[in-house]
């Protein structure tokens, strides 16, 4: 995504904002994802997410984000849609989680998604907590937090941080280690 300068750090900012009071991500590699479902839209349609459906077809990138339609939010999602079809080519399912309300997420799915990944609603942050990514200051709130998950059921890989890009970056990293035949060097 071909971004001015001065918005992208204006957006990478925003996102410090929201994420200078939180704690590391919990859950490491190795541990096992804690199953989940949700009220998801894509594309502006809602349906059930439900993690254990989607590894069936393979790994999970799941991202946590604090508020729809905030910069670094929607520079974030931005980033995932330009990369969906990597992810897509590796067998990757992408979902991204806030404690926003399903009506929001259903203009965000269209507006930010662009219609390429699906946004799950966590109103109660019960999803939020079980993968510990509350931000400390807000409990009810996401943190800025990515896991990809294997098609095991276990974390494969956990990044936190403030900045969207490398996000979208480490994740799709992670799933291509993901699919590298073993024994494959340098991926």
């Amino acid at each position: 995504m071909t971004l001015p300068s001065s918005l992208r750090a204006a957006a990478v900012l925003a996102a410090c904002v929201f994420t200078a009071a939180s704690a590391q991500a919990a859950l490491q590699p190795g541990d096992a994802a804690p199953a989940f479902g949700a009220e998801a839209a894509l594309g502006g349609q809602t349906f059930r997410f439900q993690l254990a459906e989607a590894l069936g077809r393979g790994p999970v990138v799941l991202y946590f984000f604090p508020k729809a339609f905030t910069q670094g939010c929607t520079l974030e999602a931005h980033l995932f849609a330009e990369a969906s079809e990597r992810f897509a080519a590796l067998g990757a399912t992408v979902i991204g989680v806030s404690a926003d309300d399903i009506g929001t997420l259903q203009r965000f799915s269209v507006e930010a998604c662009r219609n390429k990944f699906a946004v799950a609603a966590d109103a109660g942050a019960q999803v939020i907590r079980a993968y510990d990514a509350q931000l400390a200051a807000r409990p009810g709130m996401a943190d800025r937090i990515s896991y990809v998950i294997g098609k095991d059921g276990k974390v494969a890989f956990a990044h936190e941080g403030a900045d969207p890009e490398a996000h979208v970056e480490r994740t799709l990293k992670a799933v291509q280690r993901l699919a590298a035949p073993a024994g494959a060097a340098g991926s």
